[in-house]
This record gives structure tokens, C-alpha cells and sequence, in this order.
């Protein structure tokens, strides 16, 4: 489904949502648009579709009770799956993306510790760069989609990172391949996660970051 489409189911079963949930979906759909809206500019596309992402799973906590940012990632990607009865995300990654799913995850260019060996924090990082897409493969072979999901995500994290925090030109060729094949991915993964979402308003997705406030 696109923005448009997403944004018409919101509104039908906005009644049975909470205020705080709708407003969540709301604020991903509306950046999801924005991605369409500005589909031919691949930086932007993907800078736009990560802030869809981050608008569904971010969840607002107090300090005391703050997670990390990897364990809510993790925490998410679990209960997406779990209600993912169709496989929806698993047969895209398999059917659409699987060549580009294999070649993000060779990436070295987008595995943290590639860039921690750049800073001198490790020794080494073949290792297990090439333990990372053995894995990777096996949760492919075998369905194991969250560990495969999270793979994924984990290394357009990494990219996300690099535009995010300034350490990437904007254009540029040099990273273009994951950038697009990135924005690709999220393009047609945000709007299952969405969906999902939506379907299983009785799950609590946690308070969102900066509440409407009158």
C-alpha cells in the first residue's frame, strides 16, 4: 500500500485506535508520503522513509526506565514478526530483495565493526564481517525472519548514521548502490510494518516521543 491508501484505512479504523497509536501511524504515513513525494531523490527518499521507521518503533520512556536504542529495535522487530501471520515481510525480502538483501549484507561500507577498525577500537574485523553474512545466509535459508530482519536493519542503520550525522556527501557516488537499494527496501517494508500496526491496535506500541499537547 502507498501513503495515500494507508492514509484512508487510518482514518476507517481511527475509532478503534487510541488517540496516541493513531497519532504514531499518522506521523510515519506522513513522512512515507514525503518518500513518494520525493521517490527520484534517492538520499532524501531514504533519509525520509528511516523517520517513518524511527516514528513507529521509537518509544518515549523515563530515564530510569529507558532502554537502549538496539534493545527497542530488537523488542519491535519481534512483535512485528509474531503478527506477521502471512509472512508479508519474509517474502519480500526472499522474492524482491534477496540480491540486494546479499549484497547490503556484504557491505562492508555499512558494519559497525569495519568503522570501529577504522577508529583503531579493534584488531579486526574480517572476521567477523564474514561470521555476520554466514549468519545472515542461514537466517535466509532457514526463515528465521526477525534474525534476518534485524540484520538488515541493523546495517542501514549504520547508513543511516553516515547521512545523518554529516558523514556522507549528499549525491554522492560513492555510497549510491546502498542508498538506493536501501531506500528500496524501506519503501515497501514501512508500509507492511504499518499496516501491522494498525491490525493489532491491542498490542501496546508504547507512548510516542513528543505528545500532541494543547
Amino acid at each position: 500500500m502507498n501513503a495515500k491508501e494507508l492514509k484512508a484505512k487510518l482514518k476507517k479504523v481511527r475509532p478503534t485506535l487510541s488517540e496516541e497509536h493513531a497519532v504514531r501511524l499518522h506521523r510515519s504515513i506522513s513522512w512515507l508520503n514525503c518518500a513518494e513525494k520525493y521517490k527520484a531523490n534517492t538520499d532524501l527518499k531514504f533519509i525520509s522513509l528511516w523517520i517513518a521507521f524511527n516514528a513507529c518503533y521509537a518509544i518515549n520512556t523515563s530515564k530510569e526506565n529507558q532502554l537502549t536504542e538496539r534493545t527497542q529495535f530488537t523488542k519491535f522487530i519481534s512483535r512485528l514478526i509474531e503478527y506477521d501471520y502471512e509472512k508479508r515481510i519474509f517474502n519480500l525480502l526472499w522474492l524482491q530483495f534477496s540480491g540486494p538483501v546479499k549484497l547490503l549484507i556484504e557491505n562492508q561500507y555499512v558494519f559497525k565493526p569495519f568503522w570501529d577498525y577504522q577508529r583503531g577500537e579493534i584488531t579486526d574485523w574480517k572476521h567477523s564481517h564474514e561470521k555476520s553474512i554466514e549468519n545472515a545466509m542461514k537466517f535466509l535459508s532457514e526463515q528465521q525472519v526477525a534474525e534476518l530482519l534485524e540484520v538488515v536493519l541493523d546495517r542501514l542503520y549504520i547508513l543511516r548514521n553516515q547521512i545523518l550525522h554529516g558523514g556522507a556527501t549528499y549525491e554522492s557516488k560513492v555510497n549510491r548502490a546502498q542508498v538506493k537499494d536501501g531506500g528500496n527496501m524501506l519503501q515497501l517494508i514501512i508500509p507492511i510494518i504499518i499496516e501491522i500496526m494498525m491490525e493489532h491496535n491491542e498490542e501496546n506500541w508504547g507512548k510516542i516521543y513528543y505528545p500532541v499537547v494543547d
